[in-house]
């Protein structure tokens, strides 16, 4: 029977799936399991690295066992997971600690104190991306000061994806993306040592993994992950790009001819837009933002906010309690349904929300991990939908923040996530950024971008240009184009979300103080 199934691997924050595609970029089917981690007292959070590996090993087994003859004919299996992190293993391979998540805020002090740096000009001229606290380079910072025997006992460090990509090849090594963002050169795709130098890293280079580009190259399925899997021992294993790169390409980023923009709208929020080399990246004072390299020579440079979605869960959530104090029971989904037609009816500017409400602070378009989210130029005349209007305005105007970082904001913006399947988020966020916005049609994106780089690295494909034309161009939506009337007020909410974050930072330092006097 003949290799015509692809196989991809998404370990996502929530949720790892593993997902079967056919070669014509066809879903076929999925299997998941929940992610599991925990949050620490000193803002850690961390997560079982063997227990991620046995539920993503559970996950492709599950395929094996559903899907008919999948051992036969599965051509390549692909590998992506949750960026950013600190994912130590030894000698032997056995996990030196639970691993460290992009949620982790323990390395705050590390991360301003490389920001304020002489070393930032260089760390950031070459690396195109800023330093905040969730990176492994921070985190690696913190454990130097604070933990040292973890690294005394480390040989590499990972992220999730290396991790899972060992797991099943016995290969240590990481991606370019990943790689590269945090201790390279865009420019070269190598590793830079003036970089690691100026993190003050150089006595643990030896812990950075080589750069494995899944685009070119593969390694073999181990026997013991074959048992594990289910999966025929020397299926090729191919490393994918971080997750949010692979569902980028999922998403329909890689358009060379249109060169669109991306904004993914999930728990994280971001903001990507297509550039066809690195010399088209336009790096930004605030020395902020990531530069990411694409497969086939493109770049992708974006923002990142540290949250999202969880700003409208927030204040779903805070409704919830208020009807529970009354003895009526709702979920999210309650509150949401048919809320659409109610946010398009509120009034844009009854108040301003920004929508920093995680506990680490904000990443994109600035750094600043004591930020907060609040809302502002509230009175007596706002309601309780008003708010919710400002939230899903906040959301949006967070993203035009993002891109005005980069430049000029993208002629089209491509939109995935969650929060893409609402009317009222699609419509609002055309109108804040004024441009048109269109979905994709695919429901495991980052799943999806993985496969596409095994299929040009299994010769499938040319080139990803290529895979894309084939695979994600046919489930690009329609346009939906901004309401005129509304761009001139979105242009001025802009103009106050802007002035009011700007004058933020000595509110955010003072409340700061006051949260440390009262731990």
């Amino acid at each position: 029977m003949s290799s015509d199934l692809l196989i991809g691997l998404d370990a996502g924050t929530s949720v790892i799936k593993a997902v079967v595609f056919d070669t014509h970029g066809r879903q076929i089917a999925v299997a998941s399991r929940p992610n599991t981690y925990r949050t620490l007292e000193n803002g850690g959070v961390e997560q079982d690295m063997r227990c991620t590996w046995n539920d993503a090993a559970a996950t492709l087994f599950e395929l094996s066992e559903t899907v008919d003859n999948l051992q036969t004919r599965v051509a390549a299996l692909a590998v992506t997971g949750q960026g950013d992190g600190t994912w130590l293993i030894n000698h032997d391979g056995e996990p030196v600690h639970d691993g460290w998540l992009w949620l982790d805020a323990r390395a705050a002090a590390e991360a301003a104190e490389i920001a304020q740096s002489e070393a930032m000009d260089t760390i950031y001229s070459i690396t195109g991306t800023g330093v905040n606290i969730c990176q492994m380079r921070t985190h690696l910072r913190w454990m130097q000061r604070h933990q040292s025997e973890l690294l005394d006992r480390a040989t590499t460090a990972f992220h999730c994806k290396d991790w899972l990509y060992f797991c099943l090849t016995g290969v240590r090594a990481t991606d370019p993306s990943e790689g590269l963002f945090t201790f390279g050169d865009f420019r070269t795709r190598t590793y830079s040592e003036d970089v690691i130098e100026s993190l003050g890293l150089a006595d643990l280079r030896h812990l950075v993994p080589p750069i494995v580009d899944g685009e070119k190259s593969s390694h073999s399925l181990s026997s013991e992950a074959s048992q594990l899997t289910g999966l025929p021992q020397g299926l090729p294993v191919v490393l994918g790009y971080v997750d949010v790169i692979c569902s980028a390409l999922g998403a329909g980023i890689y358009d060379p001819k249109k060169q669109p923009g991306l904004t993914v709208l999930g728990s994280t929020g971001v903001h990507m837009r297509f550039l066809p080399s690195a010399d088209s990246v336009r790096l930004n004072s605030d020395r902020s933002g990531y530069t990411m390299v694409l497969p086939s020579g493109a770049v992708s440079q974006m923002q990142t906010n540290m949250v999202a979605t969880i700003n409208l869960d927030w204040l779903l959530d805070l409704g919830r309690e208020l009807l529970a104090s009354q003895g009526l029971e709702c979920s999210r989904s309650d509150l949401l349904g048919g809320i659409d037609d109610k946010v398009l009816a509120a009034r844009p500017g009854a108040t301003l929300y920004h929508p920093y409400i995680s506990s680490a602070g904000e990443r994109g378009p600035f750094t600043e991990p004591a930020a907060r989210a609040s809302f502002t130029g509230l009175d007596q005349s706002t309601s309780w939908i008003d708010m919710v209007r400002a939230v899903y305005d906040g959301i949006a105007l967070a993203s035009r923040d993002c891109y005005a970082a980069m430049g000029e904001i993208p002629n089209e913006i491509r939109l995935t996530g969650g929060a893409a399947r609402s009317q009222a988020m699609r419509q609002i966020l055309a109108a804040v950024l004024g441009s048109p916005v269109r979905g994709v049609d695919q429901s495991e994106a980052g799943a999806a971008g993985a496969v596409m780089i095994a299929a040009v690295q299994q010769g499938i494909f040319d080139n990803i240009a290529a895979c894309s034309k084939a695979w994600i161009e046919p489930l690009l939506q329609e346009h939906l184009a901004p309401n005129l009337k509304q761009l001139p007020v979105y242009d001025a909410l802009f103009e106050g979300y802007r002035a009011t974050r700007m004058n933020m930072k000595q509110i955010w330092d003072a409340q700061a103080r006051m949260r440390a006097l009262m731990t």
